[in-house]
């Protein structure tokens, strides 16, 4: 993984010692909130609900062992035990005490960690596949251009006060586990048939008030001429967004009223006008940056286990069917460490809890972990020799919940239990539903499923493209929760379609009940799963199933006359 240079070390602890005096400022009623505002946003504090957060970036989602193990140090130090992985592959402390945040900020630069970009309108954390660099067909390790943008946009000084924030994802896989047609701009690194390598570029896309599947760019542009493109669309952005309404703000609003051709004429005019100001990337710097991701060793891995003389433990094999996943090196795979037991918080992590992952990343993961999109944790490097003696481990750890895709699998922001600007609640909606469907132990037979919740329209929990889609909303004080079916945040991007009116909390369990059992009835066979299901036969029988008034006027209107039907 990426190690920090004499310019990162100097460059991060200057910033903490900056920060340090801007809170003893306000810590002694020099600045007002309101003045401390901007600059606690530079550097990843937010105000919430009941206290300060502080949001820390993990670059690309990967970190090791040391680093995991500080976390939990934060935790402990710092905050209330805990930490929450976000969808942004970064983690939250949700009750850090302003007068030491500055020390907190110090303990992170001990291990090559900040909170930088992790809030304000900037470019934020770049986010990537967090299988990258273990699955099988990669054109290359996503990361890789990741770190290269990282270094681009830190501290950018045309970037710092864009119109709003901005978010860029990459992938280098035809599966797309890194979300990258809903981000401002997302990156789809393949090859063309000259054997280039380049990539695909999105922009525009996003959740929020205006969900939008982001539009192509370009179709190919190769990875030399990528930074000075990106740096251009950045530009555009930065000179024609709206400023006049935040809601308006993002990328995506700009790319609609403007098209996406006249997005691409303005773009590849600036390109042109900059050409001869751009310098080619710096080979040195290129091979630097792919050496820090060079693939560990795999040869030294042990035979994988052919049969076991020793009794596998309970659950072992149901958290082999949903936790693993396969390598590009058949004596390795790739184990997810589900963050969702059922009735937890989703994407809450225990110090304890951290310390162990860190333990077992350093003793059979290669030193390497992953913060998915998704709130959970990756091993993505572990000989399969050794995955009995991982599920031994996670399971004392509370860990080994086997339940990855799977519909308590719900991804879920922190709702208004934490967020100023939440209008209803997100964790007790996805605690009911996971431990509702343990306790009926139907979730392995419902299959593949995707739950994501969010508590107001800002869609943090990514409802638009959920399977099932929940969004929180608050209708005359009364907590009220519509719901989404069909949406799809893989390389077939969809957005999901609302399904009618929404329902208050006490019937809302009860509504995905019935959901589950229209597919249940009617799916083909086991193989069929619910998304399949849901485009193969649309809305209307779950309409009917849970809103019985459509269904009898459908009824009604079948019966009456072919006039009156008309009319």
């Amino acid at each position: 993984m990426y190690r920090y240079n004499d310019f990162d070390e100097t460059f991060v602890r200057q910033r903490v010692e900056e920060f340090r005096h801007q809170v003893k400022r306000r810590v002694d009623g020099v600045l007002t909130e309101d003045e401390f505002k901007p600059l606690r946003l530079q550097n990843g504090l937010y105000l919430q609900l009941h206290a300060y957060m502080l949001r820390v970036a993990i670059p690309y989602g990967t970190l090791n062992g040391l680093q995991m193990r500080q976390l939990a140090h934060i935790a402990e130090t710092y905050d209330r035990g805990y930490g929450h992985f976000t969808t942004r592959q970064n983690i939250q402390f949700n009750w850090i005490d302003l007068p030491r945040v500055a020390e907190a900020l110090s303990d992170l630069a001990d291990v090559e960690m900040h909170a930088i970009q992790t809030s304000g309108n900037c470019i934020r954390n770049v986010t990537a596949d967090h299988f990258a660099g273990a699955v099988a067909g990669e054109v290359e390790d996503p990361r890789v251009l990741a770190e290269l943008l990282r270094q681009w946009s830190m501290g950018h000084p045309e970037y710092a006060f864009l119109p709003r924030k901005f978010k860029i994802a990459v992938t280098g896989s035809d599966d797309d586990r890194a979300v990258v047609a809903f981000h401002d701009i997302g990156l789809k690194l393949r090859r063309n048939e000259a054997g280039v390598i380049g990539a695909k570029i999105y922009v525009g896309g996003g959740l929020g008030r205006t969900p939008r599947v982001g539009r192509v760019l370009r179709d190919f542009l190769p990875i030399d001429d990528l930074l000075p493109y990106i740096d251009q669309i950045l530009h555009v952005y930065n000179r024609y967004g709206r400023r006049d309404n935040k809601y308006k703000a993002r990328i995506k609003i700009m790319v609609d009223e403007l098209g996406i051709d006249e997005v691409r004429r303005r773009v590849e005019e600036r390109v042109n006008l900059t050409r001869d100001e751009v310098k080619p990337l710096s080979a040195s710097l290129m091979a630097s940056i792919r050496s820090a991701f060079a693939a560990p060793d795999f040869s030294q891995a042990p035979a994988p286990i052919s049969g076991h003389d020793f009794a596998l433990p309970t659950g072992y094999d149901a958290w082999l069917a949903t936790n693993i996943h396969d390598h590009r090196d058949p004596r390795h795979a790739i184990v997810s460490i589900s963050l969702k037991d059922h009735g937890a918080t989703p994407g809450d992590a225990s110090a304890d809890q951290m310390r162990a992952m860190a333990d077992i990343a350093q003793e059979f993961g290669y030193d390497e972990l992953r913060v998915s999109h998704e709130q959970n944790i990756i091993l993505p490097h572990v000989a399969k020799a050794h995955l009995p003696q991982v599920y031994d481990r996670l399971k004392k750890a509370g860990l080994a919940t086997a339940n990855i895709g799977l519909i308590s699998d719900i991804i879920a922001c922190p709702g208004m239990d934490y967020c100023a600007l939440a209008t209803a609640r997100s964790i007790p909606i996805a605690q009911d539903i996971a431990t509702h469907f343990d306790s009926l132990k139907l979730e392995h037979d419902i299959g593949p499923l995707k739950i994501k919740i969010s508590g107001c329209i800002n869609a943090c929990g990514h409802h638009h493209v959920g399977h099932i889609g929940i969004l929180g909303l608050d209708r005359a004080g009364v907590e009220n929760y519509q719901i989404t079916l069909g949406g799809d945040g893989t390389e077939a991007a969809t957005l999901g379609e609302r399904l009618g009116p929404g329902f208050p909390a006490e019937e809302l369990l009860g509504a995905i009940d019935s959901i589950i059992a229209v597919y249940l009835e009617g799916r083909r066979d086991r193989t069929e799963t619910f998304l399949e299901y849901t485009r193969r036969v649309g809305l209307t029988p779950f309409r009917q199933r849970l809103y019985p008034a459509l269904k009898s006027t459908a009824k009604k209107e079948a019966n009456a006359p072919v006039l009156e039907r008309a009319s």
